[in-house]
């Protein structure tokens, strides 16, 4: 395989590409990742967090992980949100309509005061940088951090609103019924799909929700990138892919993305330890894990968004502490509705005593880590795409309780299209944790699971070869593409 081509010519300067994420780490943790994967392909890389997440950075990791590297700069735009220092993920509405409407201006003046930009690589929901980067005459490739099963059930929302199906008559529509309702005529959709299935912000009555108008426009203007990138694989999620493919000119799959960094990025550099946590982990995990045996450990992370009453998080906690099993259980201090307090605060009491010696809590980890320590045997999860990526490169099968977006959708795909995970149920209680975490730990559909887990395990690691070669496709073909230009008309 023939790595990508990049100048080489006397005096000729790298190429420069510019990666603006999603202020939300759900999305900078890919683009990250996307970012260290170019920069050890020869570009020199802008990384562009909003300053209110650089100041999270700093606060996680110090001044010295906004340093940079030779190369390797980070930059900032203000979001145009009300100044705060919160260490919590900003609300999705309000983060959605502020960088539409606030963020292009400032990416503007950002690119203009840059040396030599190559190419553009933004979220897929700051499309708006399409714009600014053909003002400079330079591509820009579009990244669709979730999945492409999420992307369809986005573009859907067209047709349910032309069908007259959303948005919804009356709030009564959410609680009678009307959800179960069959869906199996969606383009690039399972046939197994039901109105609740896809993502949520569907479930509105008004018409100019913000996060239902948002999400339509942002993916409806994929269309006019250069490229969609996506962190998946075709073995998994072909139908959709192929949807993708017939209303976008070009769809390239990187996937896993963590295991294509492995291959590129070297390991033990400087780049290599990069990051851009917005929580500081706790160090201990993994040594915790290597305390206990094989396959015995259940991991519970909603991961940097989901919120839940005292209520939801007390019946988590029972299940857990009933189900008799070793856990690791990273809990936010935001992870309640309304509060920041520890940990250990958030739980009920009485139940570290009811769990002592056998279970671990902790504000934040390294994921990839744990999920592929030989110890963890469940994923208790909210369903988001890296962690359903990260859990099927290791081979974990999964418990699923979606909180908003197309983590609906994600759970959906694994339950019924997949065959790897089993939903909690919208109403948490402690008795369905319990009965969810024993059955899939030892029953048959337990072993059926970690059987089809294991299957994709292997298709993933298949995958990273090709996603290798469509990487140099990216390079070449698209992010280059107005390099090569200017050299043919300077011929």
């Amino acid at each position: 395989m023939s790595a990508a081509t990049l100048p080489t010519g006397e005096g000729e300067k790298p190429p420069h590409a510019v990666c603006l994420p999603f202020p939300a780490q759900g999305h900078i943790t890919p683009m990250l990742k996307l970012a260290k994967i170019l920069h050890a392909r020869g570009f020199r890389v802008t990384f562009v967090n909003t300053e209110y997440n650089h100041r999270r950075l700093v606060r996680s990791r110090g001044a010295g992980a906004v340093a940079g590297l030779p190369g390797f700069r980070f930059a900032t735009i203000p979001d145009g949100l009300p100044a705060s220092d919160a260490d919590a993920t900003q609300d999705p509405a309000s983060i959605s309509y502020a960088t539409k409407h606030n963020c292009p201006a400032h990416l503007r003046s950002l690119l203009a005061g840059l040396d030599a930009v190559t190419c553009v690589v933004a979220d897929n929901l700051m499309s708006f940088s399409v714009d600014a980067a053909g003002e400079m005459g330079v591509p820009c490739a579009l990244f669709w951090t979730a999945s492409a099963c999420g992307y369809m059930g986005y573009r859907n929302f067209r047709l349910l609103i032309d069908r007259g199906i959303i948005p919804f008559k009356d709030e009564e529509q959410l609680t009678n019924g009307f959800m179960d309702t069959a869906v199996d005529w969606a383009p690039g959709m399972s046939k197994h799909m039901r109105l609740k299935d896809f993502p949520s912000f569907l479930r509105t009555t008004d018409p100019d929700d913000v996060l239902l108008t948002f999400q339509l426009h942002e993916v409806e203007s994929s269309e006019t990138a250069a490229a969609v990138i996506l962190n998946t694989f075709d073995e998994l999620e072909r139908p959709a892919l192929d949807a993708m493919r017939a209303i976008i000119p070009a769809v390239y799959t990187i996937a896993p993305l963590a295991s294509v960094a492995e291959q590129v990025v070297p390991r033990g550099g400087a780049l290599d330890a990069v990051s851009c946590g917005l929580w500081r982990e706790d160090p201990g995990c993994v040594a915790w894990l290597d305390g206990r045996a094989p396959r015995s450990v259940v991991y519970v992370n909603y991961g940097s968004v989901t919120v839940m009453s005292a209520r939801e998080l007390a019946e988590f906690a029972w299940g857990l502490a009933n189900s008799g099993h070793d856990f690791l259980w990273v809990v936010r201090p935001d992870v309640v509705r309304g509060t920041a307090s520890s940990s250990a605060g958030a739980l009920p009491p009485g139940f570290l005593e009811a769990t002592e010696g056998r279970g671990l809590l902790a504000s934040w980890c390294d994921q990839e880590a744990v999920l592929r320590h030989a110890a963890v045997a469940l994923f208790l999860t909210h369903s988001g795409w890296n962690s359903t990526v990260e859990s099927l490169s290791a081979g974990v099968p999964m418990l699923c309780w979606p909180f908003f977006a197309e983590q609906q959708t994600n759970c959906r795909y694994k339950c019924v299209e997949w065959g790897v995970a089993m939903e909690v149920g919208d109403d948490v209680r402690r008795e369905a944790v319990e009965a969810r975490i024993r059955e899939a730990m030892g029953g048959d559909k337990g072993r059926e699971m970690a059987s089809r887990a294991a299957g994709w395990k292997d298709a993933a690691a298949r995958a990273t070869e090709a996603s290798l070669a469509n990487l140099d496709g990216l390079i070449n073909d698209v992010l280059l593409s107005g390099t090569k230009r200017d050299r043919t008309s300077t011929a």
